[in-house]
């Protein structure tokens, strides 16, 4: 029997237009978001969720800028502006956005020492987050994924929940990416090589009605 869930990725102030890591057209994808959350009996989000000083940051390391990149202990890490703080206008959710039949939220990236883009681990890729366990006790076994961004945060949530045992379907008109250097495009290959189904939000709709 399949068992699904929407996967709702960092649809947050920070990360639409006007926000410290602006993704293009970020808050175009809401109203579609918005129209599948009402179609789907349960609904999951992440929240990039950052200190003040997080390792990740350019303003952490003395004479490095925003996306260049540098080893960390778990390998390499590109240096972000300060995004997502906790606590702050930033972090929030974008008010458009309709939460309310959110039932589970993830906090990712309040380790100071390690970034987390993947909704199921820390970018060691062995801290886990939780939500492993939480689908499989709900017998969740296909999740449907949308938000911010493709190549990055959406993309590593759903190479980790193929590894983790589930179905992954990626919503095309409900994510946008970050590209730097044609990384959207490779991320869709890298997802689409491992297993990730890419749809459109109408065939979901017609499914579920």
């Amino acid at each position: 029997m399949i068992m699904i869930a929407l996967l709702v990725v960092d649809v947050q102030n920070d990360f639409c237009p006007g926000g410290a890591l602006a993704i293009p057209d970020g808050d175009k994808i809401i109203p579609v978001i918005n129209k599948l959350i009402l179609e789907f009996d349960h609904v999951l989000q992440t929240q990039d969720w950052h200190t003040l000083h997080d390792s990740s940051f350019a303003s952490s390391h003395e004479g490095k800028e925003p996306y260049e990149t540098i080893n960390m202990y778990y390998g390499e890490q590109i240096l972000w502006p300060d995004h997502c703080v906790q606590g702050s206008r930033g972090a929030n959710f974008h008010k458009d956005l309709n939460a309310t039949k959110t039932e589970l939220i993830i906090r990712k990236g309040f380790h100071q020492e390690i970034d987390s883009y993947s909704a199921f681990f820390e970018n060691d890729h062995k801290t886990m987050t939780g939500l492993t366990g939480y689908l499989r006790e709900r017998d969740i076994n296909r999740l449907y994924m949308a938000g911010l961004a493709t190549d990055f945060c959406v993309k590593w949530s759903a190479v980790d929940g193929i590894k983790q045992g589930f179905e992954v379907v990626v919503i095309e008109d409900a994510v946008r990416g970050i590209d730097i250097d044609g990384s959207v495009a490779a991320a869709w290959e890298e997802m689409e090589q491992i297993g990730v189904k890419k749809i459109h939000s109408n065939e979901i709709l017609s499914d579920l009605d």
